[in-house]
């Protein structure tokens, strides 16, 4: 079958004139995770005494961007011997930078650290590791409770780790237990 010059202008005009998306440059390669894992369980070891552990309904990661998505998600992070959680949370979503160890929480952020026998539940936080810093975002509250009967519900919270500092930006109420020497409570 031959195409005759006519039926070969009117082929090349349709296709000249059509346009396809290939994904641009690459953005395509943005979208796609490398690597995509359901029912995740994972354990990170450092002479041999665990350090953390992390559950997640679906984690995708992303090699170029150097970030882990995770849903549904809840830790568990060990102290020095790896015998004890010091720290437990969970959250909707994370977002979790490889390199740096940043990670962001949000659709429901609960954590529960041991050491200071405080309970922080917010509708996201923001972990920076090289600060050593923790923030939840100017406008969202933050409700942190203690065994003793402490309660703070306030926004802006700015937690610094190294200097064991907590401040918020926004109006802050609550009640403060401090228990002196002699063992009486006394509400602040």
């Amino acid at each position: 079958m031959k195409i005759k010059p006519a039926a070969f202008a009117v082929l090349f005009f349709i296709f000249s004139s059509c346009t396809f998306d290939y994904g641009g440059t690459g953005s395509q390669e943005n979208v796609i995770p490398d690597l995509v894992m359901e029912n995740v369980e994972y354990a990170r070891i450092r002479s041999s005494d665990l350090i953390a552990k992390f559950e997640a309904e679906r984690a995708e990661r992303y090699e170029k961007q150097g970030v882990m998505i995770l849903k549904n998600f809840s830790f568990e992070q060990y102290g020095e011997q790896g015998d004890t959680a010091n720290v437990t949370g969970s959250a909707g979503n994370a977002s979790v930078q490889i390199e740096s160890g940043d990670i962001f929480m949000d659709n429901g952020v609960m954590l529960e650290i041991e050491a200071e026998d405080i309970i922080i539940e917010t509708y996201q936080l923001e972990w920076k590791e090289d600060q050593r810093a923790l923030t939840s975002g100017d406008e969202n509250e933050v409700n942190i409770h203690r065994q003793d009967g402490t309660t703070f519900t306030g926004t802006g919270l700015r937690a610094d780790a190294r200097r064991r500092t907590w401040d918020f930006s926004g109006k802050v109420t609550g009640t403060y237990v401090h228990t002196n020497d002699s063992g009486e409570i006394n509400e602040e």
